[in-house]
């Protein structure tokens, strides 16, 4: 029998109502209502960039305005119900997933420990265990509680390479699960012994490599709704993409169907896999009408093929692109407007001003920027601007000359 064809506008659909963007922002979000969005999710992204909103705060704004960002603090800091690790980058992940991280610890540490045992400047182990006996005596450390390091590394480097050596203890401790991030202090990381911040019940759980494999997979494939073995695999970064091809291959025509999606652009429909045991196309609900601003590490947007192929909206982040040669500018948000990727804009919070600052919009092809489209773009600016603390937004003259 020929696989089922699903078509473009029903996979976006169904990637926007499990990635939590069809449903009502405004309904008023709890703690244990923002800890239920986050495990739907599987994890939110942390970056460094601050050019309008750390970019946790504007995945969980995206999809609900009551979100405020002390919120998240109480359910990392005070409730331990979050806890900070890697996925494909560094995320927050509920703390009950804690136990199929234990595989990549080992395998994370393992490889860090033959690489920095070797290139860093000392003696690595020695290092290693004076700032996990320092941490265990003294408390909670922040990298700069433990000293500059070695006088020859340079200043304002930012490598790993760089980092004096009580600086890469830290990571590599935290990267093999030794430690975990108890707070963050701006945006600098309080570590911590995971003992100390990882509850006993999700800590003391030992899954097995195949354990861990299974529930990886299944737990990305209902977050993705519909997925390629590769896109499985890339989702948590917890198993190779052998290890999700083979998953899929041995679950195919029982518990998952091979299906046929068609993308947004003349390409041929893309074999993919979904539960066989529902019908993940039934009754989704329409996205709201808004525009909402998204994060570039926004996970509707993470893989930048998928969102090619399912929005047919190509991005990509120009913050190392020598201004000269930028298309777009240096940091610039995609905008969703109901269920289509409707363009991009280029914004700043100035602290200093107050001001929350638009420079440029560009639209995508054949999208107007009708009337009714421009109030819906102001009021997300105003919400955007209330979010963010901004006295006010502030036009530059000429920042719809590429959107008209």
């Amino acid at each position: 029998m020929n696989p089922r064809i699903i078509d473009n506008r029903s996979a976006r659909r169904l990637f926007l109502q499990r990635q939590g963007l069809s449903d009502s922002p405004y309904r008023k979000i709890g703690d244990p209502d923002l800890l239920a969005l986050i495990e739907r999710l599987g994890f939110v992204q942390v970056d460094s960039i601050q050019t309008v909103e750390r970019a946790h705060h504007m995945i969980l704004f995206a999809r609900n305005q009551t979100y405020r960002h002390k919120q998240l603090s109480r359910l990392i800091e005070k409730e331990a119900e979050l806890f900070e690790n890697w996925t494909h980058d560094a995320s927050i992940i509920p703390s009950r997933f804690f136990p199929y991280w234990k595989r990549r610890f080992a395998v994370r540490g393992e490889m860090l420990r033959e690489r920095w045992g070797k290139t860093r400047r000392g003696d690595f182990e020695s290092e290693v265990k004076n700032v996990l006996h320092h941490i265990r005596d003294n408390g909670p450390a922040l990298a700069r509680d433990l000293g500059n390091g070695d006088p020859k590394t340079p200043k304002g480097s930012s490598g790993w390479w760089d980092w004096h050596p009580s600086k890469t203890a830290l990571e590599y401790l935290w990267h093999s699960g030794q430690l975990a991030v108890a707070a963050r202090s701006g945006f600098q990381k309080v570590y911590d012994l995971t003992e100390r911040v990882i509850a006993a019940e999700h800590r003391d759980a030992e899954p097995t490599s195949e354990e861990i494999i299974d529930w990886a997979c299944r737990a990305a494939l209902d977050r993705l709704g519909i997925a390629t073995s590769g896109e499985i695999a890339a989702f948590w970064d917890l198993v190779t993409a052998e290890e999700a091809k083979t998953w899929c291959q041995a679950r195919k025509d029982d518990a998952l169907e091979e299906v046929l999606v068609k993308g947004a652009g003349d390409e041929r429909p893309r074999a993919a896999f979904c539960w066989a045991d529902n019908d993940p196309m039934h009754d989704l609900p329409e996205a709201p009408k808004r525009i909402r601003v998204l994060s570039p590490f926004d996970p509707l947007i993470r893989d930048r093929n998928r969102t090619q192929r399912l929005f047919g909206f190509h991005y990509r982040i120009e913050v190392f692109v020598p201004a000269a040669k930028r298309q777009f500018g240096y940091y610039v948000f995609p905008l969703l407007e109901g269920e289509r990727l409707i363009g991009r804009i280029d914004m700043k919070h100035e602290r200093d001003s107050g001001a929350l600052r638009v420079k440029g919009l560009w639209l995508e092809p054949k999208i107007k920027l009708s009337a009714a489209r421009l109030d819906r773009l102001e009021a997300e600016l105003e919400r955007q601007r209330r979010f963010t603390g901004a006295e006010r937004v502030v036009f530059e003259d000429d920042y719809l000359k590429s959107a008209t």
